[in-house]
């Protein structure tokens, strides 16, 4: 039985994508900033919580040992933990900036490290993005997150690019704009979820369900021969 760590799983895209590995026969360890939130999933998925600071290089080491310890492998990492931030380009603070890339960036190349030091020829792993890293923003997030999530973007290239020789397949997914908790501020204004919607083909925003599903393909063996690449699931939001 295959085994995977999800950061971020407490809520949204991680959540679902740990429902939806331990649906398809994964072991798997949910770990989040929110311990209580990681270990609630975990019980309802029948697998293993821990909390987690992807941006403490200490944290990360100790944590991905006591879950390969857990789980006897690590087969598969998603990197969905991360934060987001809307102030406008002219108000972001330098320590504002810092904190988005200390979480986004460096804690997405932290779980990457770690996880390749302990997984098998053949693993994989799944890195978060946004289309924000490929339009610049221009939707919810701004400056530092349209930032971050372009520096994941490099980030995942170079980490396929560094690990193919172990045999381990780096990919990323750019969701579009999806329910959850942390881009439930942004839409609080009628205005702006609407303008949100009608920028999508579908006009809607996705189910994190719907990005879990991305993910565990690029996970899967149905992705055999898939490496270095974005996969977008935007509804055809990068259309417009």
């Amino acid at each position: 039985m295959p085994a995977a760590i999800v950061t971020g799983g407490a809520n949204g895209i991680g959540r679902a994508t740990a429902q939806l590995l331990a649906r398809d026969g994964w072991n798997v360890a949910v770990t989040d900033r929110d311990a209580a939130g990681a270990q609630r999933v975990a019980d309802e998925i029948g697998a293993v919580g821990f909390g987690l600071d992807v941006a403490d290089e200490a944290d990360v080491d100790r944590v991905f040992d006591e879950a390969l310890q857990a789980l006897g492998s690590i087969d598969g990492l998603v990197t969905a933990a991360g934060i987001v931030d809307t102030t406008p380009f002219m108000d972001v603070s330098v320590a504002s900036f810092r904190k988005i890339y200390d979480v986004n960036v460096i804690g997405t190349f932290l779980c990457i490290r770690e996880a390749a030091k302990r997984m098998p020829r053949g693993a994989r792993i799944v890195t978060v993005s946004s289309v924000a890293g490929k339009r610049g923003g221009g939707l919810s997030g701004t400056a530092a997150y349209a930032a971050s999530k372009g520096g994941v973007l490099a980030l995942t290239r170079n980490a396929a690019r560094s690990l193919a020789d172990r045999g381990i397949a780096v990919n990323s997914i750019a969701p579009g704009s999806t329910s959850t908790a942390m881009l439930a501020p942004s839409i609080e204004s009628a205005d702006h979820k609407a303008r949100i919607e009608g920028i999508s083909l579908l006009n809607r925003i996705a189910d994190p369900a719907e990005i879990a599903e991305a993910i565990v393909w690029l996970l899967s063996p149905k992705a055999s021969y898939v490496a270095g690449e974005t996969l977008t699931v935007d509804g055809g939001l990068m259309l417009d």
